[in-house]
């Protein structure tokens, strides 16, 4: 990503400078780290199943 370049996490809503993205869609460095770490059990995970559902409901449209 170019430097001082700013796009919207799809999990947080925020524009961010770092992170990755995943087919066209961006996520930023700190959602992608508390992801990794909430367990299924967490009460954040369904939040965080849903939002990833947008990936592959704007692959396959």
């Amino acid at each position: 990503m170019e430097e001082n370049e700013r796009r919207t996490c799809i999990v947080c809503g925020e524009p961010k400078e770092e992170g990755i993205t995943i087919v066209t869609e961006f996520i930023c460095t700190s959602c992608e780290s508390e992801m990794v770490r909430t367990s299924a059990e967490e009460d954040k995970y369904p939040f965080f199943v849903r939002q990833l559902r947008q990936l592959w409901v704007r692959f396959h449209v």
